[in-house]
């Protein structure tokens, strides 16, 4: 959430993002603070530079603090890996960050599909991804965190017509009547589930309505900072 850190006025005060105006001193304490809860350091983390496209990149542990600590990689709004200790962080302000683990191999990964990502089907790709470094689609499990809900994402005719393209006769389960008021999370979770992940679990939460917990790009428009999701490749964590 946006809670907790030290960062002031309009990015109080967990702000995670670096081109938000925020000084580099408060992010990377930040990070730290975020950390210390958590269990890894700024160095340990791997950042995307995110363009609302399709682009899976694959991390090793010779790519920690890039994009933190040290220059970003190239254009990508996904990243997977299966070194231990490495960590992924995706940022939002009303699109759909998907964190996926395998608990079988240790291997994660970490999207950021906003409407267009979710139309270029990213979270499939990420599985695609993630399959091709040795998890098993139907071991993985996956997490849709807040975003934008079906209750504030009013669109024009243009996104529910990328939801139908992706996923067929299916989407209109979530596009609303009134108006167009499309559910990414719903379309997220069913696009993970093509591609075979059984165990889908899906936040409930709004960025746009809980001003207390997120900041919106809908209703903050650029005066805000930036939250995230992150998730750190355990091997302890093979079963």
């Amino acid at each position: 959430t946006r809670q907790g850190g030290v960062s002031k006025d309009h990015l109080a005060s967990l702000n995670i993002g670096f081109s938000r105006g925020d000084s580099r001193e408060n992010v990377l304490s930040n990070y730290t603070i975020l950390g210390e809860v958590l269990g890894f350091t700024p160095d340990q983390v791997a950042a995307t530079r995110q363009t609302h496209s399709d682009i899976v990149r694959t991390v090793t542990a010779k790519d920690m603090g890039r994009g933190i600590t040290r220059s970003p990689f190239p254009e990508c709004d996904a990243l997977v890996t299966a070194d231990e200790g490495v960590v992924l962080v995706v940022f939002s302000a009303d699109c759909t960050p998907i964190l996926l683990h395998d608990p079988v191999t240790g291997i994660v990964g970490a999207a950021h599909a906003g409407w267009r990502g979710t139309a270029a089907d990213i979270a499939g790709k990420t599985v695609a991804a993630m399959a091709a470094l040795g998890a098993d689609p139907a071991n993985i499990h996956a997490a849709i965190g807040p975003n934008i809900g079906q209750c504030c994402f009013e669109t024009q005719s243009d996104v529910p017509e990328a939801m139908v393209k992706v996923l067929g006769g299916q989407a209109e389960e979530f596009i609303a009547s009134r108006s167009y008021y499309v559910d990414l999370k719903g379309v997220n979770k069913a696009l993970l589930e093509r591609a075979g992940v059984r165990n889908v679990e899906v936040s409930r939460l709004c960025t746009c309505c809980r001003e207390d917990l997120f900041w919106s790009y809908r209703r903050n428009g650029d005066k805000r900072g930036s939250q995230g999701a992150l998730i750190q490749c355990r091997r302890e964590a093979k079963v």
